[in-house]
């Protein structure tokens, strides 16, 4: 029998875009949504992308589908900062991401976080941007990390990060 999730995965068949944190904060776990410490910035920089009509709260992460979008992340295991986490659990959670992904075919794969990814492909020179292979047949990309810890991008950035990664307009 499959462990439950500390986190639960908010994902459907066909998402325009999976986002994929690095792990749950502490708060995230203990309330049962996604991006749920104060200071996170994914909510605001969704809305400010273009990908959802309105600033939704992490108590709304469940109606992240209706938008086409999705969130999971690498590791399960919550704690108060991604530096807790060793590489192996990296890898591990990597390779039960790709998983995730071939089961629910998000056009888009979208890791928030250019340092784990770092650790759990093992390419230390991994950019920011859209990755040469793509994970479980989706479009892959790293993209900041919306943590308030992390402080080389601000809310803006972020946005336009986020932005990049909405469907092609439909020409007809």
């Amino acid at each position: 029998m499959p462990r439950l999730k500390p986190l639960p995965d908010v994902v459907a068949p066909g998402l325009d875009v999976l986002f994929c944190g690095i792990n749950p904060s502490l708060t995230s776990a203990e309330v049962g949504h996604h991006f749920a410490r104060p200071g996170n910035r994914f909510w605001p920089a969704l809305h400010l992308a273009g990908l959802t009509p309105r600033r939704l709260t992490p108590a709304e992460d469940r109606e992240l589908p209706r938008y086409g979008l999705g969130s999971t992340n690498i590791v399960d295991r919550p704690t108060r900062t991604a530096a807790e986490l060793s590489t192996a659990e990296l890898q591990a959670g990597l390779a039960a991401l790709a998983d995730l992904v071939t089961e629910y075919r998000p056009r888009v794969l979208a890791v928030l976080g250019v340092t784990a990814w770092r650790l759990a492909t093992g390419r230390p020179r991994a950019a920011l941007g859209r990755q040469p292979e793509p994970l479980g047949g989706a479009d892959t990309w790293v993209v900041p990390n919306p943590s308030g810890l992390n402080a080389h991008h601000q809310l803006p950035d972020l946005a336009r990060w986020y932005a990049a990664l909405r469907p092609p307009a439909d020409p007809s």
